[in-house]
């Protein structure tokens, strides 16, 4: 007998996901609609769902990794499964229906969560403005929401008196046998008495009209990690909108907005900053103090410095958020030229330009070559 999950072609560590996808591909492969008169299709499409029966049931599954075929040997009949009766899979059956019958092979629903499965409640989003050095080194925040929560009264049940299904026990699902196109096909699915909830509710709340929600106000503390980004989101896990009847709550999703800085620009985890510096500073070099993210830092600008010259500052940016160490600050200093001189500084300029041999006027080949520039 073929490997169940050679015959998925799934490696034996497949998640429940992955399983899903390749039986569905193969269902719709091997599905005698598709291939009429094919008896090797039919055969196939047994096999498959057969495979899923078995690998979408995580105690099954388990037994089959231990035992192999041999776990189940006992429950075989009829070339079916463990009960599953596969008779019923020649041409005729309706294609749509192959994975609406099929669905309680994987728990509930083969897509997702059918009837049985408690709602889960509502995921939420919350807009968080931060400044760049919250973001760079990290911050607590508190914030206010308002959402559906679990009913203080009844404690999310929806009633004041409740007492257990008598049909399924208090475990909300129950055995089920129904006719399909593929024959008689058992399976568990949602009690019909209590609606998969596993309890009666005798007494309905008045707080909450037996929803079991109500709507409250609540203040949050977020922790913001150092070195987040513009545009990333926290995922605050049962902080969402608690659900009816008890069901799961949501998330709250926090999304980071970073405000521009009036000094800094960031660039992933690098800081730039324009720096403007003397004519002087430029020329004859100099040690300035120039700010960072963290205070103040010096920084030496050679003799000759030309305007536009990018110095790097190691580790003065903002730190990474998944590893060790800090991005850099990028100093991109400006010569700024004097725009008003006095007779003696114009005087002393002049007579410096002259002794370095330069004329105080633009020479005249430089201004043809701009008109022509400009004229094009």
């Amino acid at each position: 007998m073929t490997d169940y999950y050679d015959t998925l072609g799934v490696p034996k560590s497949a998640s429940r996901d992955e399983i899903k996808k390749a039986y569905k591909k193969l269902a719709k492969q091997y599905h005698p609609d598709l291939n009429k008169g094919d008896k090797e299709a039919e055969k196939k499409f047994k096999e498959v769902n057969e495979a899923a029966a078995v690998l979408g049931d995580d105690e099954k599954r388990s037994q089959y990794d231990r035992m192999g075929h041999d776990a189940f040997s006992q429950g075989s009949r009829g070339g079916g499964f463990n009960g599953f009766d596969f008779s019923g899979f020649g041409a005729g059956s309706d294609f749509g229906d192959i994975f609406d019958n099929l669905g309680d092979i994987f728990g509930f629903d083969i897509f997702g969560s059918r009837g049985g499965r408690r709602r889960r409640g509502t995921d939420l989003r919350y807009d968080l403005d931060l400044t760049l050095h919250e973001a760079a080194f990290g911050v607590t925040k508190k914030i206010k929401i308002r959402k559906q929560g679990v009913c203080p009264k009844c404690d999310g049940k929806g009633g004041t008196k409740t007492e257990t299904c008598a049909t399924c026990h208090g475990q909300g699902m129950v055995r089920q046998a129904r006719r399909t196109p593929f024959g008689i096909f058992q399976s568990t699915g949602p009690c019909p008495t209590c609606r998969g909830e596993g309890i009666r509710i005798v007494e309905e709340c008045r707080a909450c009209r037996g929803e079991g929600v109500q709507t409250e106000q609540k203040e949050l503390e977020v922790e913001i990690p150092a070195g987040v980004a513009h545009g990333s989101r926290l995922r605050l896990s049962g902080e969402g909108e608690a659900a009816p009847k008890g069901g799961p709550t949501g998330d709250l999703y926090v999304f980071l907005s970073i405000a521009e800085d009036d000094l800094f620009e960031r660039h992933g985890d690098d800081i730039l900053l324009e720096c403007p510096i003397s004519i002087f500073q430029a020329v004859f070099g100099a040690q300035i103090e120039v700010p960072t993210l963290e205070g103040k830092a010096k920084m030496k600008v050679p003799a000759g410095t030309q305007s536009g010259t990018v110095f790097r500052l190691r580790e003065k940016g903002v730190p990474h958020l998944h590893h060790r160490g800090k991005g850099d600050q990028l100093v991109t200093v400006h010569v700024e030229t004097p725009k008003r001189l006095s007779r003696k500084q114009s005087k002393l300029l002049k007579e410096l330009a002259k002794e370095f041999g330069e004329r105080a006027e633009p020479h005249k080949s430089l201004l043809e070559r701009l008109k022509k520039k400009l004229k094009q």
